[in-house]
């Protein structure tokens, strides 16, 4: 450990003292239960805090009023039943010297109509917000009278609880609403839009007193037409000040719309810290302690922009996401085991998908009552395991094995190791998954796992190593076998991706899986200098593709013409005077139609790669079966559906059937974590 490393040093804000400058700033991993932060969402702060970080905030706008209803899984701090619950979190944090604060807000238009107690949204003006997709009414002196105590006891609640302090929510919400020109066309003068933002601030310090910390989240810059200019942002921030907020969390831009967002929360294929001049320029203008958090992801950057004077407090939220022990590793000189943050917003993007925030590669988030964060050793004779398979499953696998003390060798086809990531990562805006592959590499040749590459496993060769235990993650090939005609004459994504097809002339590229391959596909195309149309099934482009990774492929599709074309399935292509005929059929009439083109892309998603688990199958103990009681209960596969079997054989990933990054190293960590020691020693290996 550097004993000056500037990111250990503790700060102070007012009489709280932080252990150290890195912050899990405020975010709504969507892990409430009734509106409540119970055993998950209080697990998943306490690993944060047993891992070093200095300060958590949750609540990632927890909300005031009940015309306020949750979006995305909201705590809900206009009920009095939140403050135990509170309290037993704020308790379990601070028993490893962690601060923790709540972000507190009133949603304002940023949700539905058309949930909770149906009460209609409030704002300054009637716009619609697009994200949410819903139509507010204005806000009238009733209503933000009542807010305003709202506000209040909300912040009460919080003291009662016995938080650190609380952070005001000012960007995309109601406070600033009224504060920005363009959501408050009618507001006024800048002293006028901001006088209700003025009102909550001061009601709120006069009822939390002068010892609890009150900060702020706020849009200083909206950076688009008619929004909130920085001149007018700075001065309304010194009325803050002056009114008794504490300190300043910095944000540049708006979020009420995907592209919008997008940049205010950077994706993979964007900049490192894009705000970090904009946030040290603000700092210096105001003069007050300053916290910024936006695609600062590594720690060579979080502690240049402390060291540098940039910021105070540097938020590493997402990468906190990824390795909860993130601080615990910097402490003992281990940064470069920290699982590193790839920017995937996967646990963004599951809040809509799924329901709740996951990390695209790290499956013990948000599981913290099931799945570990750290391994735990075997107490016993160590199992002979052979592993199959260097995509994301089978790393994950041998990392986990290996690092609880197995004899773990892996053996894979290819020269190097990545599976389908290594596709995916030849699109340039997903050059970063490749740090799940890596990281996992260092970790399994540091648990002493052996790793053979350039090699394809046979039977024999995985009997040579007299097993105890076979996981095969052999992945799968483009699903390419489904039109009833000119089914030889079409090429898949993998083609494109590998740099296996000529990107000229016009390009159809059908996409049938609705995730990112077909995109990346289109984009690589598109950049090539072809002409190209994608189509779908579907009533929507790319529905699997999430709101913060799709911004950045539609930009592409606008700059390069691409065409879509919605709700047609493909059912044949055919020779034509030296092109393709691609004949398309609607979902929703009796009407085909054909396109005359130069070739066809078709993205299916994956069939299994499963001859080696069929030709094992006969020899393994449990016949494959897999006992899903024990699996979801983290207990041991004991399943012995044929005695005289050799070993217990498991296929995990694409290796089952075409799922996601999230699934395969979820499939691996729940199925190892859980493979003890074995009874009896086998003889040696050959080597």
């Amino acid at each position: 450990m550097r004993e000056d490393d500037p990111l250990l040093r503790p700060y102070h804000l007012r009489r709280l003292r932080l252990a150290n400058r890195i912050v899990s700033t405020s975010h709504e991993p969507a892990y409430s239960e009734d509106g409540l932060p119970k055993g998950r969402y209080r697990r998943y702060h306490v690993e944060k805090a047993r891992g070093g970080v200095g300060l958590t905030m949750i609540g990632g706008s927890a909300v005031v009023s009940r015309d306020s209803p949750p979006a995305f899984g909201n705590l809900q701090l206009h009920r009095d039943e939140i403050v135990p619950w509170l309290r037993e979190l704020t308790d379990a944090v601070h028993e490893h010297g962690t601060a923790v604060m709540c972000q507190v807000t009133h949603l304002g238009r940023r949700s539905s109509n058309f949930t909770g107690d149906w009460l209609p949204l409030v704002h300054p003006s009637p716009q619609r917000e697009p994200a949410h997709r819903s139509v507010p009414k204005i806000a009238e002196p009733w209503d933000l009278e009542r807010i305003l105590a709202d506000y209040v006891s909300a912040a009460q609640r919080c003291v009662a609880a016995g938080l650190d302090g609380i952070e005001l929510q000012s960007y995309g919400h109601l406070l600033d609403s009224f504060l920005s020109p363009r959501t408050n066309p009618d507001g006024g003068s800048l002293e006028e839009r901001m006088a209700f933002p003025r009102r909550v601030i001061t009601a709120v310090r006069a009822a939390v007193g002068p010892e609890f910390i009150v900060g702020i989240r706020m849009a200083l810059d909206e950076s688009c037409a008619g929004g909130l200019p920085l001149a007018e942002g700075l001065a309304a921030a010194r009325c803050y000040l002056a009114d008794g907020i504490d300190f300043l969390s910095t944000i540049k831009g708006t979020i009420d719309s995907d592209a919008a967002l997008a940049r205010v929360i950077p994706p993979m294929g964007a900049p490192s810290a894009p705000f970090l001049e904009f946030t040290a320029a603000v700092k210096r203008e105001l003069g007050i302690p300053v916290m910024h958090a936006a695609r600062i992801a590594d720690v060579a950057t979080a502690r240049h922009a402390v060291a540098e004077g940039m910021l105070d407090l540097v938020g590493m939220t997402r990468a906190h996401l990824a390795d909860p022990h993130l601080v615990a590793k910097i402490r003992a000189g281990q940064e470069d085991r920290i699982r590193p943050c790839v920017g995937a917003s996967y646990c963004l993007d599951a809040i809509y998908s799924d329901g709740a925030a996951k990390c695209v590669h790290n499956p013990a988030t948000g599981r913290e009552g099931t799945l570990p964060h750290e391994l735990s050793p075997i107490h016993g004779a160590p199992r002979r395991i052979v592993v199959v398979g260097a995509g994301p499953a089978g790393l994950e696998a041998a990392r986990v094995l290996g690092g609880r003390g197995h004899e773990v060798v892996l053996f894979e086809a290819g020269q190097e190791p990545g599976g389908q990531l290594l596709l995916a990562a030849r699109s340039p805006r997903r050059r970063d998954l490749l740090g799940i592959v890596d990281w996992r590499v260092r970790e399994a040749k540091q648990a002493g796992v052996r790793l053979r590459f350039g090699m394809l496993a046979e039977p024999e060769d995985i009997r040579a190593e007299r097993p105890d235990t076979v996981i095969l993650a052999t992945g799968g090939s483009p699903a390419r076998a489904f039109l009833g005609e000119g089914g030889e004459l079409i090429e898949d994504t993998w083609d494109v991706l590998s740099g296996g097809t000529q990107a000229a002339g016009d390009v159809l590229v059908y996409d049938e899986h609705g995730a990112n391959q077909a995109l990346d596909a289109a984009e690589v195309l598109a950049n090539a200098g072809a002409r190209v149309r994608y189509a779908t099934p579907e009533r929507a482009l790319a529905p699997d593709v999430g709101a913060m990774i799709a911004p950045g492929y539609l930009k592409v599709f606008a700059e390069h013409g691409v065409t879509t074309t919605l709700a047609e399935r493909l059912v044949a292509v055919r020779r034509a005077e030296g092109r393709l005929r691609a004949r398309l059929r609607s979902e929703y009439a009796e009407h085909e139609h054909e396109i005359t083109v130069d070739r066809v892309v078709t993205e299916r998603g994956t069939l299994p790669n499963d001859e080696l688990y069929f030709a094992l199958l006969p020899e393994s103990a449990n016949l494959g079966e897999v006992d899903h009681t024990a699996l979801l209960a983290g207990t041991e596969q004991h399943i012995v559906a044929n005695p005289a079997g050799e070993f217990a054989l498991f296929r995990i990933g694409d290796a089952v059937t075409s799922r996601n990054i999230h699934a395969a190293v979820l499939d691996a960590l729940r199925l190892c974590t859980a493979i003890g020691p074995c009874e009896a020693k086998k003889g040696a290996p050959s080597q």
